[in-house]
Parts: C-alpha cells; sequence; structure tokens
C-alpha cells in the first residue's frame, strides 16, 4: 500500500459476488454436505494470500441422545491459513462458515430490502464478515511492513453451535499472538463493537429412576421426571446479577399410568464472571448428590462450560484504542458496548490473548429470516481493518496508538 487504505481502494463488486455466492450455500452447523461445499470455495479464495491453505478435521465431539446414551456428534473441516509463521509478529484472525440455518429451514433464499440492504441467511453473519477479513488481508499484503508480520486465519465449522469441534485449534493456533481479530458483525447496525461479554455453558442431565405401575404401587417407582422437575426449581434458585440459567428442554416419561424411570434435561447457563462460572459449578454438583438422595435416582451430568467470560484487561483495551483511532482516520465514529452474546472471542481471550471480535460487517437480525447485510460496509469495514493490520505490524500495540 503507497498510502493507508479506504473504503474506495477495494472492490465492492467482487466482495458482494463472493457474499452472494458464499451465502447461496446452505451451511447449517450439521449440514456436512454444504459445509464441505463452502470449505472447498473458502480455501480457493483464501489461496490468493501467500500462505498455506489446510482443511482440519474436526475433534471428537459428544452429545447426549434422548434416551441418555452418548453419541458423538459429526462435523464439518476447519479452514486454517498460516502466513508468514516464522515472523516475530504475529496475530491471528478468525471467523466461521456455519450458520444456524438448518438445510430444512425455509430461509435459504437472499433478496434485496433496498439499494444497500441484503437480507439472507448468513450474510452478515458472518460470510460477509470472511469477504472483509480476506479483502483487508489482500490489502494488506500490499503494504511495505506486511514481511514483518505473520498471522493465522482460522475458518471454522461449528461456531454456531459452541465451537467445541474447533475449540482445541483456537487455543493453539491463540497461542502466543500479538492480537486477535475475529469478525463477528458488529454489535449495532452503526458498527458499534463488542467490548465485555458474559460466558456460556450447555449442560444435559440424565435422571434414572425406577419404573412401578402408577396405580398399583406407585410407592416403589422413583420418578425421573420429578427429580428433574425439582432440579429445574433448585436451578433458577441459583440466579444472581452475575449468573442467568436457561432450563430449556425436559424430556422423558411415556405412558400416563407408567412412573417414568428416565429423563434428561438440558439447560444453558449465562456466566457474567469467572467467580460465577466456577461457583456455578461447585453448586451442580452438589445439588445433583442432594437430588440423588432426596428422590433415590441416579444423575449423571454431560457438558459444561463452552465459552468464559471474555473481560477486557489492559493490553485488549489498547487493540481497542487502536481500532478506534484507525476509524477516525477513515471518518468511522468506532464505539463499543458490553453485551451477553459469546462468540469466539471469548475463547481466544481466555488463551490471555487481546481480541476485537466484532470486525465484522453492519448488519443485524442475526440468528433470524431478517438478517440483513449494510453493503457498503463490506469496503468500510475491510479498510478499517487494513489500516488496523498494517499498525499492528509497524508495532503499534508496543508504541501506543499514534503511530
Amino acid at each position: 500500500m503507497k498510502a493507508p487504505v479506504t473504503p474506495a481502494d477495494f472492490d465492492a463488486a467482487t466482495m458482494l459476488a463472493q457474499v452472494e455466492a458464499w451465502g447461496a450455500i446452505n451451511t447449517g452447523t450439521a449440514n456436512l454436505a454444504g459445509l464441505a461445499r463452502q470449505a472447498a470455495m473458502l480455501a480457493e479464495a483464501f489461496g490468493a494470500l501467500p500462505g498455506t491453505v489446510e482443511l482440519v478435521d474436526p475433534a471428537p465431539v459428544t452429545a447426549v441422545a434422548a434416551d441418555g446414551s452418548a453419541f458423538e456428534k459429526p462435523h464439518g473441516q476447519h479452514l486454517v491459513v498460516r502466513v508468514r509463521p516464522q515472523a516475530n509478529r504475529r496475530i491471528l484472525l478468525t471467523g466461521h462458515m456455519d450458520t444456524v440455518f438448518p438445510a430444512d429451514h425455509s430461509f435459504q433464499n437472499q433478496r434485496w430490502l433496498d439499494g444497500e440492504v441484503l437480507n439472507g441467511p448468513g450474510v452478515a453473519d458472518m460470510k460477509g464478515g470472511i469477504a472483509v477479513m480476506l479483502h483487508a488481508l489482500l490489502a494488506f499484503e500490499q503494504a511495505a511492513s506486511a514481511s514483518s508480520l505473520g498471522y493465522d486465519v482460522l475458518i471454522n465449522s461449528d461456531e454456531e453451535t459452541g465451537s467445541l469441534a474447533s475449540s482445541a485449534l483456537i487455543a493453539e493456533l491463540a497461542a502466543g499472538k500479538l492480537a486477535a481479530l475475529t469478525y463477528e458483525p458488529a454489535a449495532l447496525p452503526d458498527g458499534t463493537l463488542a467490548h465485555e461479554r458474559g460466558g456460556t455453558g450447555n449442560y444435559s442431565i440424565t435422571f434414572t429412576g425406577r419404573s412401578a405401575h402408577a396405580g398399583r404401587n406407585p410407592h416403589e417407582g422413583r420418578n425421573a421426571v420429578v427429580a428433574a422437575a425439582d432440579l429445574i426449581l433448585r436451578l433458577k434458585a441459583l440466579e444472581s446479577d452475575d449468573l442467568t440459567i436457561n432450563p430449556a428442554k425436559l424430556e422423558g416419561g411415556a405412558a400416563n399410568n407408567v412412573v417414568p424411570d428416565h429423563a434428561v434435561l438440558r439447560f444453558n447457563i449465562r456466566p457474567k464472571s469467572t467467580a460465577a462460572m466456577e461457583g456455578f459449578d461447585n453448586n451442580l454438583n452438589a445439588l445433583l448428590r442432594s437430588i440423588d438422595a432426596v428422590h433415590e435416582v441416579s444423575t449423571h451430568r454431560h457438558g459444561g462450560v463452552t465459552r468464559p467470560p471474555k473481560k477486557v484487561d489492559a493490553n485488549a483495551q489498547r487493540l481497542f484504542d487502536l481500532v478506534r483511532a484507525c476509524g477516525a482516520e477513515l471518518g468511522q465514529d468506532i464505539r463499543w458496548q458490553s453485551t451477553g452474546g459469546v462468540c469466539d472471542g471469548n475463547n481466544i481471550a481466555a488463551c490471555g490473548v487481546p481480541v476485537v471480535d466484532t470486525m465484522g460487517v453492519r448488519g443485524g437480525a442475526i440468528h433470524s429470516p431478517d438478517e440483513y447485510l449494510i453493503v457498503p460496509s463490506l469496503t468500510e469495514r475491510a479498510a478499517l481493518s487494513a489500516r488496523v493490520i498494517e499498525r499492528l505490524a509497524s508495532g503499534a500495540l508496543n508504541q501506543g496508538t499514534s503511530t
């Protein structure tokens, strides 16, 4: 880059065409065929960078079926790009190719809401963000400082379900990095970034009781559904300003005249602090021991916290300040706010790496059929990222944000 790039330096038509092509492929997390098609297209596109492109197999993930049995849950491959791995300064850029819309969902097509707003599955979350990442890196490769910065790119296939099949890969790639940028859409349509985030955890508790006839000898049964209901009420009693708990699904029972001997309870937690996260885990173990004793059932827990709370320390705040300074140079007013949502930024921050995780497009209504992309933000946010990456290559986090 002879001079810092601006949105006008990017090929808006090419970026939009990529988003439209990628968005036309259904990549629900369970759609392995669609994810494979998407991964191949992304591998070809990112092959334009001066590095190695690899498709990495997912880590094994187990889930609990309605009958309480564990089974392996398949996932798609993850895309990893490595550029200048021997460089002294190295950063990580992450995104995800999966969406929340399965292959049989009614929301599959794109349509224009007006001349600048495109509605479609994944156009904001986050196929638009992947285009921003790619073109920012292509622009950065023209900078004089490019040779001084190495980077890894990870585009995983399971972010929308908690990144269980890629969490170890995230940690591996985050190790030793100066900083990280993640391309989730902006927290608000005006481009506001997500700052601190709470954490999340998903649990499945299996209850095994004893069946009996509901009329002849109910006293000999041990009702697994009643035990699960008791646990639900006790879980809700644990809620605080730092912790919310959402019992989401209770499965079990059969005929009305049979005491149910089996149940599965699935629930989600949202801890705002590490103390709340760790405290809940201890409290859950105590609750299960009590449920076992009171109801004379056997319980088994599966799952746990998948993304710890993300706090913004001094080093991370310097990265936010750098992004704001770069935005100001482009006439973009960059702000941030805390959010209850989670993403791979939580995992990266847990590795001690400063991260800004909403460097993607402006848009909104994600995870719904109203999801939309504000198309001019493709070039706008690519220019922002290119400047941030160039400043990182020049040592901005060591020198402050006034370089």
